[in-house]
């Protein structure tokens, strides 16, 4: 039985902020000198992102929010307990949000649901993400419960392999993925390039889908197969730990390059001929990556646009910025049925996910 992603749904804190207005916040800190400050310019100007969300309207100059992150234009360092607490208490409503949308377009019920999958890095608690889904949205109190925890950027593909297993072993199955990643609550004040990178680029967001058995009379993508690869080097280059203020992210400048050297022989054994892909949904690390993947693969130059366009618009919603782009290619009208889609997505270790997506359109 092939596993269909029937919809998708996503939700967006309120709080927008110019990638330019947080640039020059970040780049006012004390303590930077002006090498630091052009650093900053540098990798924030680069980026290729306009605006991102974020849970934290101080960011953005306003008011409100619990956690205090701003003095002025200094930015705090909170404790992770007080910035793990914002979590508990933002990310439940906007997973919820984003489910809901993508139960009501899946044309199911909420008591229809019968298994919740749950992502994220960036907070932890329990009872958890998934609990609250279930209280939150009404599900049955029997719902089978799965966590996806610090799995980082690649986890939205092992979310949705594990849908598409449990709807292979039982057809009557229909399962709720839920990514929510509130990467603004880890901002670290940190002059080392590596922070400005993470800096530059990490925002918030929440995806929902709804993976079922496939409806013949509803749009959507048939989950056809998937692979993982670790590669040989990157373990130090991309992670993601906690420290005693927030969550600290390593990512440094070799993950473009260790992704555009062993990503060519990973797309052939995973995704077959290359030339029969329709539509690329490449998780948008970085501009730098998507570079490298489209160099690495000779894709065309409009291959990756529909990533760029989520990067440019969200930034790296980490998890949740997969669901995005895939939303965006099911909306497109110019995606016929029968158009093959390589997802690749990439996480710590250096670990490489991929999946292959067949778009189905309703019979006219």
């Amino acid at each position: 039985m092939t596993a269909r992603i029937l919809s998708i749904g996503t939700a967006l804190p309120d709080t927008r902020v110019d990638q330019s207005t947080l640039r020059d916040l970040f780049a006012a800190q004390p303590g930077f000198d002006r090498k630091a400050q052009r650093l900053v310019g540098a990798a924030f100007d680069a980026a290729a992102i306009d605006s991102r969300h974020v849970v934290l309207p101080q960011l953005a100059g306003g008011e409100g929010g619990a956690l205090g992150v701003r003095d002025g234009d200094t930015l705090l360092m909170p404790p992770t307990g007080a910035r793990n607490d914002e979590y508990r208490r933002t990310a439940p409503p906007l997973s919820a949000e984003a489910s809901r949308a993508a139960i009501a377009g899946s044309g199911r019920t909420p008591d229809a649901i019968t298994h919740v999958v749950t992502v994220s890095c960036t907070g932890m608690f329990a009872p958890g993400p998934d609990y609250h889904l279930v209280r939150d949205l009404g599900l049955s109190p029997t719902v089978e419960r799965y966590h996806l925890g610090f799995i980082g950027c690649a986890a939205a593909i092992p979310a949705l392999r594990l849908a598409a297993r449990i709807v292979g072993d039982d057809p009557d199955a229909v399962v709720l993925v839920s990514c929510t990643e509130l990467c603004s609550l880890h901002w670290q004040t940190s002059s080392h390039p590596d922070q400005i990178v993470a800096a530059s680029v990490f925002a918030d967001g929440a995806g929902g889908a709804v993976v079922a058995s496939g409806d013949p009379s509803r749009a959507g993508f048939d989950l056809e197969g998937f692979a993982t690869h670790v590669t040989d080097d990157g373990e130090k280059d991309m992670a993601w730990t906690v420290g005693d203020s927030g969550f600290e992210m390593t990512l440094t400048p070799e993950v473009p390059r260790i992704i555009g050297r062993e990503i060519s022989a990973i797309a052939a054994d995973v995704l077959g001929d290359l030339g029969e892909i329709d539509a690329w949904a490449v998780h948008p690390g970085g501009r730098s990556i998507l570079d490298r993947v489209e160099s690495a693969l000779s894709l065309d130059a409009t291959a990756l646009a529909p990533s760029r366009e989520v990067l440019r618009a969200h930034g790296n919603m980490s998890s949740a910025t997969l669901l995005f782009i895939l939303r965006d290619l099911l909306a497109d009208s110019a995606r016929a049925d029968g158009h093959r889609v390589a997802a690749l997505a990439f996480g710590p270790g250096l670990t490489v996910e991929a999946a292959r997506l067949t778009l189905r359109r309703p019979a006219e």
